[in-house]
Formats: structure tokens, sequence, C-alpha cells
């Protein structure tokens, strides 16, 4: 029976007898022979070639990479090779086997002399377990059996789905505490003084928010605005984003004992992947050299130098985008319909949000092969560097696809658009945005929240129904019509690989890159739910919901839709741990922006201890942020205006000369338009709190870090009385052979 498995299956159409094609398909197969793999044919509508590997190989494998430990005790003992190992050293030989024309593989798969290689999804009873039990819906809520899954995937898909997993669980603490801000934020909705007194405030009358037709306008038209920002900005969400600072360094301290603890119970804590490459080189090449380190400055500054360009191409998109929204908005005000007049600024904000996340989708694509090209450009030693290099170019490229729109919102929108009388303008005509006079911070929340559900579902659905088209259109297609029986004709007995090879072949390809993209996608989803989460404290909760359906949905994918991935052997999640650090840092210092910019939460606390009545005429039984909404707005003559400007018609209420002048969201003088001291004043309170909240945060990822030990004590000890055993054995067959 065992006789009957194959290693892996390499298909190839049917090429006429003579040509080219053919010529290199048997030069191919003959070089296999000849290390001494046995090869089955199978003709259908496509030639399938079934290879298994002579035992030899997995010998000289176990004894070049056995275990230190083991070559104490009987050094003749053969285990049995794991399925996973059979497969990934067959694939490495498969890759690596050249032709008398110097073509390998993948040259030839280029061709078209081969069109598929894969190992097959075998009817074992790992695969029927993890069919039953992982790959299911129903199995939402359950522990993930991580064991099965490296017995059949291999370490690398098995750490993936330990640390989505792990990620997930941890998410979930993090959501009730978003939730709980968030429901904190709705109760306390009507009770802010500060939305109190822009309800109230029916005689305010603000300045025009664009050139042309728009009319002045009351502040107490946006009570409702007013609401919504203050309940996404108040003091719990500052607590919430240190809560969240803190949250990311936890996480990857757990994760990194959790990681000692599943590669111990593996036998892989101490593993070489340099090593185990060499290995697998010589064992396919006995002449084999390796390929020595190399580092060339001039290729790195070349590189670097692309890398800043691209950076820069993905920004100067970011400013489109702002473009965009500036025209949008003057384009809205100016239109017929009365519900767009009146929500221009907040339709700008959402069809730029959709605009955003169609130009993530475009450049993904984009930013993909951009790395590909610099990581060729590179000539990476081996596979897992060049993995290395490609992760951290793409992960770079999408942080500014993701971000760039955001960091635009978050900092620069409404502080660079000068003042009434005198406004920066795109191309010399249209006004740059301004945030709203209860702040930009609801800008930034309808952002993020279209962005995240955008990405999500639509990501999801795509992931899913793709593949699961893909797959059905083959299977139905390729289903053959049962052949009418002729009288007293024998059937032919089908060959049991024939239908295991085909039903295979139907599946889905597996990209090398298919891990990688999940990785990608998840990390991009934790920067989502740590750097901007001060305005979104919502994120974490999506990001959970999202995730318990992504782990079931990418095991459905791996059983039930795609070929069999090529196993891979590690022992951590690699440079992704790395990249999950930085974005902690970046978590800090988003954060802290956020609140000491973005938010009102500074302007209102300087306002309450320096100029409020509870500071000034030392009353107790107010508010101490009553009058701050006055406070917060300048005043500009109406005959200032600059000659561009179409001084609009009056309000309803109001007798056309009665309005002298109008309010605008700054602190400026009445006269001369110059900042006031107050401006000064909550800069420099801006600053320090920025200065104080990031020293504290990094501070207390810190002591996080060194109070949450990286590694166990109970792998420590394990190692430790592993190391004593063996000197312990040392000693005493030394002294059996001087006794000898």
């Amino acid at each position: 029976q065992d006789e009957e498995k194959w290693d892996f299956v390499l298909v190839s159409s049917i090429h006429e007898v003579g040509s080219e094609k053919e010529i290199k398909r048997k030069k191919f197969l003959d070089e296999l022979s000849k290390k001494g793999f046995t090869i089955k044919k199978i003709e259908d509508k496509k030639l399938f070639y079934g290879v298994r590997a002579p035992a030899h190989i997995f010998r000289k494998y176990q004894w070049l990479l056995r275990n230190p430990d083991s070559r104490l005790q009987n050094p003749d003992v053969h285990h049995d090779v794991p399925v996973t190992t059979r497969i990934r050293l067959v694939n490495f030989i498969l890759q690596n086997t050249v032709t008398p024309d110097l073509e390998n593989l993948r040259d030839l798969v280029k061709k078209k002399v081969f069109e598929a290689t894969f190992p097959l999804h075998e009817k074992e009873e790992v695969r029927e377990f993890l069919k039953e039990k992982w790959a299911r819906w129903r199995d939402i809520f359950c522990l993930q059996p991580i064991e099965k899954i490296r017995c059949y995937f291999g370490e690398k898909v098995a750490l993936y789905f330990a640390w989505l997993g792990w990620y997930t669980y941890l998410l979930g603490f993090a959501a009730v505490a978003g939730l709980v801000v968030f429901i904190a934020g709705i109760t306390i909705f009507n009770s802010s003084q500060v939305s109190k007194e822009i309800c109230e405030a029916s005689n305010t009358i603000m300045c025009p928010l664009c050139d042309q037709k728009c009319p002045f306008w009351l502040l107490s038209d946006t009570c409702t605005y007013a609401k919504v920002t203050h309940m996404i900005d108040n003091e719990g969400t500052v607590l919430f984003a240190m809560f969240m600072a803190i949250w990311a360094t936890v996480f990857l301290e757990l994760w990194k004992r959790q990681r000692a603890t599943v590669v111990t119970n593996w036998d892989l804590y101490r593993w070489d992947e340099e090593e185990e490459e060499l290995a697998m080189e010589l064992i396919n090449n006995l002449q084999h050299e390796p390929r020595k380190y190399q580092h060339s400055y001039f290729r790195s500054t070349i590189i670097l130098l692309l890398v800043l360009v691209m950076i820069a191409v993905l920004i100067g998109i970011a400013h489109a985008l702002v473009i965009y929204r500036v025209i949008a908005t003057a384009f809205f005000t100016q239109s017929g319909s009365e519900f767009l007049r009146e929500q221009a600024n907040t339709m700008a904000v959402m069809t730029g949000a959709v605009l955003h996340y169609i130009t993530i989708v475009i450049m993904t694509k984009v930013n993909r092969r951009v790395a590909l090209f610099l990581c060729d450009l590179e000539k990476p030693r081996t596979f897992s560097q060049r993995e290395n290099n490609f992760t951290v170019k793409l992960f770079t490229f999408q942080f500014f696809t993701n971000f760039s729109s955001l960091i635009y919102i978050a900092f620069f929108l409404g502080r660079i658009n000068g003042h009434p009388g005198n406004y920066v303008r795109v191309a010399g005509r249209w006004r740059l945005e301004e945030c709203h006079p209860s702040g930009c911070i609801t800008d930034l929340f309808i952002q993020m929240s279209i962005i995240m559900l955008l990405k999500q579902t639509i990501s999801n659905v795509m992931e899913y129904f793709i593949p699961w088209i893909c797959y059905k259109l083959r299977k139905n297609k390729k289903r053959p019509k049962k052949r009418s029986m002729m009288l007293g004709e024998e059937e032919e007995a089908e060959d049991p690989c024939k239908r295991q090879w085909l039903s295979n072949y139907r599946l889905n390809e597996v990209y090398i890159s298919s891990l990688f993209d999940e990785f990608l996608e998840m990390v991009i989803q934790y920067s989502f739910t740590t750097i901007f989460v001060a305005a979104f404290p919502l994120a974490p909760l999506l990001a959970f919901c999202n995730n318990l359906f992504e782990i079931r949905l990418d095991a459905i994918k791996m059983m039930r839709l795609y070929r069999r991935m090529v196993p891979r052997k590690a022992n951590d999640i690699g440079i992704w741990l790395q990249v999950l650090e930085a974005i902690g840092i970046l978590a800090v210092i988003g954060n802290g922006l956020v609140i000491a910019i973005t938010s009102d939460f500074i302007p209102v606390q300087v306002y309450k201890y320096t100029y409020s009545p509870c500071a000034t005429e030392n009353s107790t039984d107010v508010d101490c942020s009553t009058g701050y909404i006055n406070h917060s707005l300048s005043t500009f003559r109406i005959q200032d205006f600059e000659p561009y400007t179409k001084v609009p018609e009056m309000l309803p209420d109001f007798a056309r000369d009665e309005i002298k002048e109008c309010r605008y969201r700054d602190y400026r003088n009445a006269d001369d338009y110059s900042y006031t001291a107050q401006f000064w004043h909550i800069f420099a309170a801006r600053l320090a709190f920025l200065i104080l909240f990031e020293h504290v945060a990094l501070c207390v990822k810190l002591i996080a870090a060194w109070y949450v030990p990286d590694v166990p004590q109970s792998v420590k000890n394990q190692f430790l009385d592993r190391k004593h055993n063996n000197l312990c054995k040392e000693l005493s067959m030394m002294e059996y052979s001087t006794e000898v």
C-alpha cells in the first residue's frame, strides 16, 4: 500500500512527439530517474507524472540532521520520516534538478513544458480530522489543533495559525475595553458641556465654508455632529490609547512565550535554517558549493533611493486624494440638491474614503510588483533572506498606501488652510478643507470605519468566493461523461491514482506567497487596530469579529479549495516579529499625536485650568468648560473678505446690514489676524503632553517587556535537564570505555 504513495505530481500538456517541449520534458524526467526517483505516468486529457523519491535520500537527511542528543544513544535507529519532511525534501530536489540544457523546473514551467507541480492531499487520518474538526464554520469558537496542522502543513503554517489564534484571543480583551469606552461615550453623549454650548449657539454666525454659493451659517446647525464628536473625543479615549499601547507590548511578549513553548514541544527551539538548507543542497548534489554572503553598498544605496521614490509616489497619491476632496466639496456645495449642499463636507469625506479603498486595492498589486523587482536587484543569498527583504519592502509600501490619507486627516487637515481673507488654495482656486468647529476627530473616525469595514467585508468575501467559484467551474468542466457500456464489453479497472491526481489537479493553485499574503493582511489589520485607535475605539472589536471568521476561512481554503501547500520548516514567525514591534512603537507615537493634535482634549484642558470661570473667578458651581466654544472661535470682519469670495446672502432672520462679522475656528486677534497668546499656550501644552505621553508609554512598554520573560521557566529547565543528562551519559560512556 505504501508503494502507491506518491510524493509529488507533475502535470504536462500532451505535446507532439519530437517537439521541443517533449524533448525538454524527457530530459528532466531522465535526470530524476538518474537520482533514483520512481516515476509513474498516467494519461488523461493531460499527462500526469507521479514521482516518488528513493529511501536513501531520506536516510541521508536523517543522518545529516539527526538530533545531537540521539547520536549518542543509538545511531542505527531509523524513525519514519514525517510526510511534511518528505514533501519538503522532494520539492527542494525537484526545484534544484538541472537538465543538461541548464534549465530547472521553474524555467520549464515558464516555458509551458510542465503546467503544474504539487504534492497530494492524501486520504489520511490527519486530513480527515482537520476537515471535520478545524475547517468548519461551526467550530468558530473552538481551539485549533495546532499539532495536527503541523503534521499536515508543516511548521510554518502551524505557527501562522498559532499566532493568529493567540492574537485573536488577546484581541478579545482589547475589544471589550474599546466597547466599554465607546458605550461610556454614548452615555455621556448629551451631558458634554462643549456640545451643549454648540447646540445652544443659535446666534453665533459662522463664516461661509466655500467661496461662491455658501451662506453664513449658525453654529447650532451642527449640533448632532458635535455630539458625535464628543462621543469619540473624551477623557476615556486618552486612557484607552494608553491601554492599547501597553496591550500591543504585552501581546508580543506573551506571544514570544507561547512560541517558545510550542517550538520546544516540536524540538525545534535551537533549529538552524542554514544547516538544513546546506544539508538539502548536498543531498541533491554532492559537488554543491554554498553561495557566499555578499554585501554591496552601491546596490543598497540604489535600492534605498528606489524605495524612497516609491514612498514619494504613494504620498503623492495621498495628496491627489486630498485634492479630490477639496474639489468634491466645492462641487457638492454648488449642486442643485439641498441635501448635498448641506452635507457637502461629510459626502466629500465618505466618497474620499471609498476612493481611498479603491486606490489601496490597485496599489497593493503595484506595490507587490515593485517589491519583487527590488528583491531581484538585491540578489539575496537564500529563499528565506529573499522572503525577509520582500516582507520589509512590501509592508513599508502597504503602510504608506493604507495610512498616508489617514495621517493627513489626523495631523494636517484644518491646520494648513489659512484663515478667512487669506486662505491657502489649490491651484489658486479651491480652498483647502477645514475642520468642523468641534474638532477633526470625527473625520478620522469616518475614514477609519469605512476603510476597515470595506477592507474586512469585501476582502474576505473575495478571498473566499473567487477560489470557490473557480474550483466549482473547474470541477464541472472536467467531469467526464460516462460511456454507455457495449454488450459484452469489460469495464477497464480505473487506476486508483488517476482519480486522486485529477481531483487534486482541479483544486486552485497554491502560490509560493499564499501564506505571506495572509500574514500581510493580518499585520496591516494589526496596524489599524493599534495606531489610530484613539480615534476609533471600535477597531479592536471589528478586528476580533473578522479574525474569528478569518481563521476558519483560511482553514477551509487550505483544506478544501487549494492544492496542498509545500510544508516549510520554521521555529518562529520570522521578520514579522520585528515588523510587529515596529508597529507597537508607531502605535505609541500615533496615539500620542492623535490625542495631542487631532483631538480637542488639550485645548479643553488648557481652557479649564487657565481661562475658564473656575480658574478666573473661583466659581465652583459651574462646569469648568463653560464658555470654551466662544473662547475657541475667532472673529472676522466681513469687509476683509478676498475679492474672489462672493459675500453670501444673509441668513433669513438677520437684516443684511446687521452682520458685520463672522466667527471661525482658530486663535487669532480680531484686528490683524495674528496668533493670540492662547494659541502659543495651547501649542506648548500639546507638545508637553506629546513628550510626556510618549515617554510614559514607552517606559511602561519597556517595563512590561522586562516583566514578562520571553522564554518560560519550564522551557529553560527542560533544556537544562537535557544538557545535564547528556553530559552524565558522556561521562559514563567514557568511564565504561576506559574500563574495557
